[in-house]
């Protein structure tokens, strides 16, 4: 994607309900690409708030969460909207719906994590779930941020997002 002149690189993560995944996703590309990309994230079918699970780990992360919202891909899909040169989906579910038509053509891959939102059980294991799915997720974000994307080809770089997006955590043990 050989881009010299325009920076930083618009990413738009995915997900059915914009309520964690996904906007985990945006905040730990905002920290390791800052300077460089430009993140967002948004719902098929959003939530409309933020988990609070989610919040509660964000902040434990530092980062700032005040600004954060669930938002539908719509906003994304406007004439006026920033022409996006990467569109990650974070979920099976949003990976298989009909995705709009993406301003400035970009570069898709499914980078599926398991939905901590979906998780049962005590406030302590529900925390870790999400703590594994940020996990997942940020270590594939770092390893996006390292290539350099104006040294691949468009074939090379699309075999790159699609690995990066097989990429699994370790399986631990339930407990």
């Amino acid at each position: 994607m050989a881009q010299t002149t325009r920076q930083p690189y618009n990413v738009l993560f995915l997900c059915t309900g914009n309520s964690a995944r996904s906007i985990m996703a945006e905040c730990s590309l905002s920290r390791w690409g800052r300077g460089r990309f430009h993140a967002f994230s948004a719902g098929s079918h959003p939530r409309g708030q933020v988990h609070p699970t989610t919040l509660e780990l964000l902040r434990k992360l530092n980062f700032k969460v005040d600004h954060l919202r669930s938002k539908s891909w719509d906003e994304f899909a406007q004439p006026d909207s920033p022409p996006l040169d990467f569109v990650f989906t974070v979920c099976d579910q949003a990976a298989g719906e009909a995705c709009p038509v993406w301003p400035g053509q970009p570069m898709t891959a499914h980078w599926g994590v398991e939905d901590p939102v979906a998780f049962t059980g005590p406030a302590e294991a529900q925390l870790r779930a999400f703590q594994r799915s940020y996990m997942e997720l940020d270590n594939r974000i770092r390893i996006f941020t390292s290539l350099r994307l104006e040294e691949l080809d468009k074939l090379a770089l699309k075999r790159r997002l699609d690995e990066i997006g097989g990429i699994r955590l370790p399986s631990t043990e339930a407990g």
